[in-house]
C-alpha cells in the first residue's frame, strides 16, 4: 500500500536530514573530547572547535552554492557526506595534532555543505502546509545528533575499561562517521528537487517528481499540474535575464532585503549564546566545581531537554507561523542570560538556567534559524542565497568559539551579559522587519518581499496564513502569483521602466511584477498576459 503523499515527502526530507545529525553530533561530541589534559590549553582547545565552523563558512559554502546549481540537489549532498567521511576517518585515526586539525577541516568542509542542503531540499519538495515541518527537521536531527553524542561521551568517560585512554575520545569520534554512511548509499534512490530540474529545463522529470512525492506518482493529479504550472510561470518571469548571478542579491532591492534578513537572522542565533553553552558546556560546569561524569551527566539532560523542544517545533511550527516563536523564544533566552547572571554571580552552583536556555532555543530559535531564509528566495538565487546566509552562521559560530574559553577565564559569569543582551535586541528586530512567510507558496516569495513594508508590525504581513489556503488554490486550478514577462519590456521598451540591459533586467522584473499585482487581474495566464500588455505600452 502505498504512503500517504505528504508522509512520503516528509519522510525523504528526514532522510535528506541526516546530514545534520552529524553536525549535532559534533556539537556534543567536541564538548566531551576536549576534556582531559591533552586539551588543557585555552587557544588549542578553541582552535580545535572553531576551525569546524571557520572550514564549513569559508570552504562549504560558497562552493555549495555552484555545485547545487550545478549538479543538483542529490548529488551535492552526496559529495559533502564522501568529504565528511574522509574527515571522520582523520579524527578517529589521528596519530598527531596536525592529523587532528586536517580532520577537523574536512569534516567542517562536508558538514557545511550537507547542513546547508538539506533545508534546501526540504523546503523545495515540501507542500506547503507541511513545509515547517520538514525544513525544522534540520535542527530536530541535530538534537538528535548532540543526544547520542552526550550519551556517547558519558559511556566511554565512565567505561573503567577505556577510561582515561585514547579510546575515551576515539571512539565517540569514530561514531560520527556512521549517520554519512547511509546519507552516502541513498540519496540518489530519493527524488531530485523538481525545482531544479524545472530550473534546468527538464520538465518532465520535474513533473514525475512532483507526481512521486506529491500525488503517489499520478502524472495527470490537479495539484501537481498546478504546481507545475506555478513553477514554470516563476521560471518565465527570469527566463531572458540569463542564468542567475551573485549580483543580483545585492542589486534587486527585494533579494537583498530577504539576503539581508537571511544573514542577520544567521548570524543572531549564535548572538543567543547557543554555541557557547554546546561547545563549552563542560568548562561551564567544571568552573562550577562539578566532577568530570557529573558534567557530563548534566550535558546528556541538556540533549533530552533540547530534543522535547526540537520535537515541539516540528509539530507545531506551521500552526504558530515564524516569526511568534522567534520572538518568544529570544526574550525568553536573554531572560535565561539575565536569571543565570545574577543567580551564578551569587550562587555559583546554579544549573537549570542553561536548560530553561536550551528548551526555549531549541523550540523556537534554532530550527526556523534554517527554515526561514531556505523558504524566502526564488529557485534561481535558493542556493547562492542560502550560502551567503549559513555563511553567516558559521562565521558567528566561529567568533564564539574562539573567544568564549579565554571569556569564561577571565570574566566568568559577566561573560553571560553579552547574550542576555544579544536576546533582547534580537527579538525587537525580528519584531520589527520580518515578514510571516507560513503557508505561503514558494513561487509566492517573490511578490510577498516585493509588496511588504520595511516596518512590519500593523500591516497584514505578519499574520499567520491558513497553512492549507495555498494547497486548496492550486487544487482548485488557482494561483495568487502574478507573472511576469520580461521579455515584453523588450518588445514594447517600456518607457517607465529601467533599460532592458543584462544587468538591469532583474529589476525590471521586480517593478513589473509589482506593478501587475497592483492592477486589476484575474488568476487565468490570459488576461495576466493582458495586464503585461497594458503595463507595458
Amino acid at each position: 500500500m502505498p504512503l500517504p503523499p505528504k508522509v512520503y515527502t516528509w519522510l525523504c526530507g528526514l532522510f535528506a536530514s541526516l546530514g545534520s545529525i552529524i553536525f549535532g553530533y559534533d556539537l556534543g561530541v567536541i564538548a566531551g573530547s576536549v576534556m582531559g589534559p591533552r586539551f588543557s590549553n585555552d587557544g588549542l582547545v578553541g582552535l580545535i572547535a572553531s576551525i569546524f565552523a571557520r572550514t564549513s563558512s569559508f570552504f562549504g559554502m560558497f562552493p555549495v552554492a555552484w555545485m547545487a546549481d550545478k549538479w543538483g540537489r542529490r548529488r551535492t549532498i552526496m559529495f559533502g557526506a564522501i568529504v565528511y567521511i574522509l574527515g571522520g576517518a582523520l579524527q578517529t585515526g589521528a596519530r598527531s595534532m596536525d592529523m587532528m586539525l586536517a580532520g577537523r577541516f574536512f569534516a567542517g568542509f562536508g558538514s557545511g555543505i550537507m547542513s546547508d542542503m538539506a533545508p534546501l531540499y526540504q523546503a523545495e519538495i515540501a507542500h506547503p502546509s507541511i513545509r515547517g515541518r520538514l525544513t525544522t527537521l534540520q535542527q530536530f536531527m541535530l538534537g538528535i545528533g548532540a543526544f547520542v553524542a552526550s550519551w556517547v561521551t558519558y559511556g566511554t568517560a565512565n567505561s573503567p575499561s577505556i577510561q582515561n585512554s585514547q579510546s575515551e575520545w576515539r571512539i565517540p569520534l569514530g561514531i560520527q562517521i556512521v549517520p554519512a554512511l547511509p546519507l552516502l548509499a541513498f540519496i540518489m534512490f530519493f527524488p531530485e528537487s523538481p525545482r531544479w530540474l524545472a530550473e534546468k529545463g527538464r520538465m518532465e522529470e520535474a513533473q514525475a517528481c512532483l507526481a512521486r512525492l506529491h500525488a503517489q506518482g499520478d502524472l495527470n493529479d490537479q495539484f501537481v499540474l498546478a504546481q507545475m504550472e506555478d513553477i514554470k510561470n516563476d521560471i518565465l518571469k527570469a527566463k531572458d535575464i540569463g542564468e542567475s548571478s551573485w549580483s543580483e542579491l545585492f542589486t534587486v532591492p527585494s533579494n537583498f532585503r530577504r539576503l539581508s534578513l537571511g544573514y542577520i537572522l544567521q548570524f543572531s542565533v549564535q548572538m543567543t549564546g547557543v554555541s557557547a553553552i554546546q561547545y563549552y558546556s563542560t568548562t561551564i560546569f567544571t568552573t562550577m566545581g562539578f566532577s568530570s561524569q557529573r558534567v557530563l551527566l548534566f550535558q546528556s539532560i541538556n540533549s533530552v531537554i533540547a530534543l522535547i523542544g526540537e520535537a515541539c517545533c516540528v509539530l507545531w511550527v506551521d500552526s504558530t507561523g515564524r516569526r511568534r516563536p522567534l520572538i518568544i523564544g529570544n526574550v525568553a533566552s536573554g531572560l535565561s542570560f539575565v536569571v543565570g547572571s545574577i543567580l551564578m554571580a551569587r550562587y555559583p552552583g546554579t544549573v537549570d538556567k542553561t536548560w530553561v536556555f536550551n528548551f526555549f532555543f531549541s523550540a523556537c530559535i534554532g530550527p526556523l534559524s534554517w527554515a526561514y531564509p531556505v523558504e524566502i528566495y526564488s529557485t534561481r538565487t535558493r542556493a547562492k542565497a542560502t550560502a551567503i546566509t549559513s555563511s553567516s552562521s558559521w562565521l558567528s559560530n566561529f567568533f564564539i568559539a574562539e573567544v568564549t574559553p579565554k571569556a569564561f577565564n577571565r570574566i566568568g559569569w559577566k561573560y553571560y551579559l553579552v547574550f542576555a543582551i544579544c536576546g533582547h535586541t534580537n527579538a525587537l528586530f525580528i519584531w520589527a522587519f520580518y515578514p510571516e512567510t507560513s503557508g505561503r507558496r514558494l513561487e509566492e516569495m517573490d511578490a510577498l518581499f516585493e509588496d511588504a513594508p520595511l516596518f512590519v508590525p500593523r500591516s497584514s504581513y505578519v499574520k499567520v496564513h491558513n497553512r492549507h489556503e495555498a494547497e486548496n488554490q492550486l487544487r482548485s486550478g488557482r494561483s495568487s502569483l502574478m507573472i511576469a514577462v520580461p521579455i515584453l519590456m523588450i518588445f514594447f521598451q517600456a518607457p517607465s521602466l529601467p533599460e532592458s540591459s543584462p544587468r538591469k533586467l532583474p529589476i525590471a522584473a521586480s517593478i513589473t511584477n509589482r506593478r501587475m499585482r497592483k492592477s486589476p487581474c484575474s488568476y487565468d495566464i490570459p488576461n495576466t498576459f493582458m495586464t503585461c500588455l497594458h503595463l507595458v505600452k
